[in-house]
């Protein structure tokens, strides 16, 4: 799964790892907001690893975690999916508003080998003070670089150079925040 190559989710070590994240998701969705310091040890047990000032609003949901890199002072809103089939890393500074998908997670498109179970995952990377909109959708594979802007509503389907404004389906770039010229993303 890692590797990029084809697996089965099925598999009962894969079973194991989501059942163990879904655990920690649920104690983490339930816990209060006024419980910060028990919070973050929680997402610490669920992730790769959290930056310190980094805050997820519930509702949260994850398939393992353990793929999952949260740099400092990452501030993620409420209702965010992130499917880490494959690592997803994130930067220092993120602010990311609420109903985000992040999707590593990927389905071969011959039906022959979908419908036998296999699928795929690609690896997201998402740098440093990005600002993600509500309902953007970052499919796998994709690259943001920093200081970049995702519309509210986006898709993000290529690589977004840093410092870009991003949006529409699929996102292209609309500005440059640097004064280079860009191409669609």
């Amino acid at each position: 799964m890692l590797a990029g190559e084809l697996y089965r989710s099925t598999d009962p070590e894969l079973v194991a790892d989501a059942q163990r994240a879904q655990r920690l998701v649920a104690q983490y969705n339930a816990a209060s907001s006024e419980a910060a310091e028990g919070r973050l040890a929680l997402l610490r047990q669920l992730c790769r690893s959290v930056g310190d000032g980094t805050v997820i609003r519930p509702f949260f949901a994850c398939d393992y975690g353990y793929n999952i890199r949260l740099g400092r002072n990452a501030f993620i809103n409420f209702n965010c999916v992130f499917l880490d089939c494959a690592p997803i890393e994130i930067g220092d500074n993120l602010q990311m508003g609420p109903a985000v998908q992040i999707y590593t997670a990927a389905h071969p498109l011959e039906a022959d080998v979908r419908r036998s179970g296999l699928e795929y995952a690609r690896p997201i990377r998402i740098g440093n003070d990005v600002w993600i909109g509500g309902g953007a959708i970052i499919l796998p594979g994709v690259t943001i670089g920093d200081r970049s802007v995702i519309g509210a509503g986006s898709v993000v389907v290529r690589d977004v150079p840093a410092a870009r404004v991003v949006a529409g389906n699929p996102a292209r770039i609309i500005r440059s925040l640097d004064g280079s010229n860009g191409v669609d993303v």
